[in-house]
């Protein structure tokens, strides 16, 4: 595979080469895929300031043509400003609506064509325990978090199976493995997710799909920020969810957890 920082010939279907300069920072097998036609379409579900827009930025900048799903019209809107240079779809959408999901991909398809990568990345709290926290808020996060998700794997499985390829990511956190006091619906939804990627991957991996879990196990901070206590980088999360959607199919993984390297491991 051609590396970064060099000029290598790339082979299209047999017929005829074409070169390609691969410039610091990107990815050669982004560069190969956008060189020979191969346009990714990604959605991420769930993108706000931290992760969510480190998430549009990384895989945008790699040549991917990323739609951008979250209630917040005014935030994608303004990220989509801040980035003229990147190919990025806003699409207010309140992810525990069905039909608001449905009306987004037919959206997204319009634009970009068929899905390659799902980020399901939105979620919800009111960090409640048991004697405050309501039925309605508790359901709220289930809607959000695990709802949410569903609903947009349902919408990009069938795009993905037709063509035997793609990947879906889920973003998880400690709560996931570990209830975490005064979260009830932080938790129970985490928890619910964890269960979706998991049985979803085994239903999926034999079709080519590469579903994987991640768990986001401390406080994300602003990128390339320095803080007294230990932080994640969102940027840096960012990239390791890029490098897991890369991955070959000899080698998948599953779950896949971070953490700061100063952090006393919350899990």
């Amino acid at each position: 595979m051609p590396r970064s920082g060099e000029t290598r010939r790339i082979e299209r279907e047999g017929k005829f080469s074409v070169r390609a300069d691969i410039q610091p920072g990107r990815d050669a097998q982004a560069v190969r895929d956008e060189v020979l036609g191969m346009k990714r379409t990604i959605v991420i579900a769930g993108v706000g300031p931290g992760l969510g827009a480190a998430l549009a930025r990384r895989f945008a900048g790699e040549g991917g043509c990323v739609a951008m799903l979250a209630r917040s019209e005014d935030y994608l809107a303004r990220l989509t400003r801040e980035h003229p240079d990147l190919k990025l779809l806003p699409i207010p959408t309140d992810l525990a609506i069905a039909a608001e999901v449905t009306s987004a991909f037919t959206k997204v398809r319009e634009e970009f064509g068929p899905i390659d990568t799902l980020i399901c990345h939105a979620s919800t709290s009111v960090w409640s325990g048991i004697e405050e926290l309501t039925a309605k808020q508790f359901e709220r996060a289930w809607r959000v978090t695990v709802l949410g998700a569903f609903l947009c794997c349902k919408e990009a499985a069938p795009d993905m199976i037709e063509r035997g390829r793609g990947v879906i990511l889920f973003t998880g956190a400690t709560s996931a493995i570990r209830g975490r006091q005064g979260a009830l619906d932080f938790s129970s939804a985490k928890f619910g997710l964890r269960g979706l990627a998991d049985s979803l991957a085994r239903e999926l991996w034999p079709k080519g799909i590469h579903v994987a879990h991640l768990i986001i196990d401390g406080v994300i901070g602003e990128a390339g920020a320095i803080a007294d206590e230990p932080q994640l980088d969102p940027d840096a999360i960012a990239n390791s969810y890029w490098l897991l959607a890369r991955q070959e199919r000899g080698a998948w993984t599953f779950e896949m957890d971070l953490r700061p390297n100063r952090e006393d491991f919350f899990l």
